[in-house]
């Protein structure tokens, strides 16, 4: 069942849009159009206070046309968001963006924020029994996270604490490597130190939970990661992710080819990299990408931060097609950001995908024999 796109009919709106992303998009024009940089954060963020409630603003009329309390949310926004309910369209808006000088740019980023979903569009999908795919249920552990060992916050223990209150019986942590400094890349002596972490914490849980020695490794202009053989052959589970040479026009098909031909690389992770309303991303043959990933048994990931949702529904169908296998996961920096594993889980029911496709949704130990795959 493909999403509904938002329509300008106030009916249509209510009824099948994602109500609260339209007018989060709104509100992200006014921002740019601002010339006052507080005005212009004081706007984003009350883009991000909608995107990130988790019902549709529709059900949040108060009256007196007023709306139930959000922080975040002043008059001037709340102005805008009844103008995109009552029309699908905020006069508003257009009438500052045609004020300023950044009228280009503001539509060029209208073109970067194509299907991404709000939180409240994700539990819509979740709750509703006509998507097919994955559910929660489902969903036994997280493949993509980051702990205080490179840029993220939690130790190991938090992380497994976290991820068990979710239900999970596992979860990879996938520290940055050491190519990418910028993220606190670690080396290979701070990698042989966290596998001995690891092991502590497995120990302690005693198979009610194992955490998986990961890594996401950088893919270099030439496709190549940022680990020899032998460092990647160190790692149960390796990511492999582009973090350069985002906002390039020219196709790097080749660049993608290379890395999902890594005999070390596990999941391509958030193959795009793009952002909404910044970048696109990596520009591909995403096809040619799939069937390559397909061949070498290279799962594709859906990566549920809600800036990047890369791989979209639309694209990750394409992959399915493909005959790719997926991992869902949510990118967390942060305990609390486990959530937007369910961002992904909602653009894989989108995409159709079933779940046996999906190695989050296998039991750990059928995940790690394929994570053993001969080289």
């Amino acid at each position: 069942m493909a999403a509904q796109p938002a329509s300008s009919d106030p009916d249509d709106l209510r009824r099948f849009g994602d109500v609260n992303a339209v007018a989060a998009g709104f509100l992200r024009d006014l921002a740019y159009a601002q010339s006052s940089e507080s005005r212009m954060f004081g706007y984003k963020r009350a883009a991000a206070a909608v995107l990130a409630i988790d019902q549709p603003l529709t059900g949040l009329v108060q009256p007196g046309r007023r709306l139930t309390k959000i922080p975040g949310i002043g008059p001037a926004s709340e102005r805008v968001i009844f103008e995109v309910l009552e029309s699908g369209t905020s006069p508003t808006v257009d009438r500052a963006v045609a004020a300023s000088d950044r009228a280009a740019d503001i539509a060029r980023r209208r073109t970067l924020r194509q299907h991404f979903l709000s939180r409240a569009e994700v539990m819509r999908i979740l709750n509703d029994p006509r998507f097919g795919g994955p559910s929660l249920r489902d969903y036994q552990g997280d493949l993509q996270m980051h702990s205080e060992w490179s840029d993220g916050a939690p130790s190991l223990n938090d992380i497994a604490s976290g991820c068990l209150a979710r239900g999970y019986t596992y979860a990879a942590v996938t520290d940055h490597s050491h190519g990418l400094k910028i993220a606190g890349g670690m080396s290979m002596a701070e990698a042989a130190a966290q596998h001995e972490a690891i092991t502590r914490v497995n120990a302690e849980y005693n198979g009610r939970f194992r955490l998986i020695a990961g890594i996401e490794a950088n893919i270099g202009a030439d496709g190549r990661l940022d680990l020899s053989d032998d460092e990647a052959a160190r790692f149960e589970l390796v990511l492999a992710a582009p973090h350069s040479k985002l906002r390039r026009s020219d196709d790097q098909t080749d660049r993608m080819l290379a890395a999902v031909a890594n005999p070390h690389v596990h999941v391509l992770a958030h193959p795009r990299g793009r952002i909404s309303g910044s970048r696109a991303g990596v520009v591909a043959d995403w096809d040619t990408v799939f069937a390559a990933a397909f061949r070498h048994g290279v799962a594709i990931e859906i990566d549920g931060d809600p800036s990047r949702q890369d791989l979209d529904f639309s694209l990750a169908a394409r992959a399915l097609t493909a005959g790719c296998l997926f991992a869902l996961d949510s990118d967390a920096h942060a305990v609390p950001q486990l959530q937007f594993a369910e961002t992904a889980i909602a653009h894989a029911r989108l995409a159709g995908i079933p779940r046996e496709r999906i190695v989050n949704c296998w039991p750990v130990d059928r995940l790690r024999e394929w994570a053993r795959r001969p080289l």
